[in-house]
């Protein structure tokens, strides 16, 4: 069975006519899976194009300032990312990833924020200085095991909030709430670190959220002081520019923020990862890739072939026409 799992998984990172002479030849070694995953991981970090500098969104509500010793990929190719190589279900709402300058997007070590916009409306944060986050977290965590049932139904695995990896934490000068959790998933054999920042504006919250396994926690932890000052929201469109008269009020405060449902489904990588566990030794992101080719798997098993001309789909490789995005 494990044989069976290994071929799964070099099929889809060298592709359908390969395996098939392989198949009929001999065994896969670990070495020849361990060199086409490599292969694999190399043309998916060559297509990304990385940016540094400004960047301004593209529904010019703010500017993300990417400090020294980070960069930036574009919307298009950071929700092929979230995808085609992490496993997540599609979003609308990306605006970016930043990761370290240092690290591939495809280092198993890897951490990254994913950038999104949540136009709620103005946020009070008058109940900033009176929420118990104590109490607060063994609230989520009973909401959790009610979620957790949904998600079971939605094919997603279950989520235990184990605690806060860095209790919640309000800057009311600079209007920024920051915290951490540390969350372990059904199936998984590492626990999971969310580390969570909302930079409140007049007419919405810009989200980051860092996904990585709580091995990365003091790497991300010593970066969080550099990653808080990235946001800068435009004239007309900053937290002090609120119109009573005009604007939205948001329908949670700062303790909502903190208690709201965890956003990124671990989605077909979780799933996975539970049926394919021999190969969690060989890294996520083989797992990724294995999902990615499930269509192909099934074309190999039965005997259909591949539409002629039928290729992958690939990240895309070329460069942003616009500097906005």
């Amino acid at each position: 069975m494990k044989r069976i799992f290994l071929l799964l998984a070099l099929m889809c990172l060298t592709g359908l006519n390969t395996f098939a002479q392989k198949k009929a030849k001999e065994p896969l070694t670990e070495a020849e899976l361990l060199k086409a995953q490599q292969a694999y991981l190399d043309s998916v970090e060559t297509a990304i194009k990385y940016q540094t500098g400004t960047i301004t969104l593209s529904n010019n509500l703010a500017k993300l300032k990417i400090p020294a010793g980070f960069k930036y990929i574009n919307p298009e190719q950071s929700n092929q990312v979230l995808t085609e190589l992490w496993g997540n279900p599609p979003s609308e709402g990306i605006y970016g990833i930043i990761l370290p300058e240092k690290m591939k997007i495809t280092d198993e070590n890897a951490y990254a924020f994913v950038v999104e916009w949540d136009e709620m409306g103005y946020v009070k944060d008058d109940d900033a200085d009176e929420i118990n986050y104590d109490d607060l977290l063994k609230d989520m965590k009973e909401d959790m095991e009610s979620e957790n049932e949904e998600r079971k139904k939605e094919g997603y695995p279950a989520i235990q909030i184990v605690g806060w990896a860095s209790k919640p934490f309000y800057d009311k000068n600079r209007k920024i709430l920051h915290w951490a959790k540390e969350l372990k998933f059904e199936g998984g054999s590492e626990n999971t670190l969310n580390y969570n920042i909302r930079i409140l504006g007049r007419k919405g919250v810009l989200v980051l959220n860092a996904v990585a396994g709580m091995a990365e926690f003091p790497l991300v932890n010593k970066d969080i002081n550099k990653v808080l000052d990235i946001v800068e929201f435009t004239d007309g469109n900053k937290y002090a520019d609120f119109n009573p008269s005009a604007d939205k009020i948001a329908a949670v405060g700062i303790g909502g923020l903190v208690a709201g449902k965890v956003l990124a489904k671990l989605g077909i990588l979780g799933v996975l990862a539970k049926f394919f566990a021999p190969l969690l030794k060989f890294g996520k992101l083989l797992i990724v890739a294995v999902g990615a080719g499930l269509s192909a798997i099934w074309r190999f098993f039965t005997g259909k072939k591949e539409e002629e001309g039928e290729v992958p789909k690939e990240i895309n490789p070329e460069e942003p026409t616009e500097p906005t995005v």
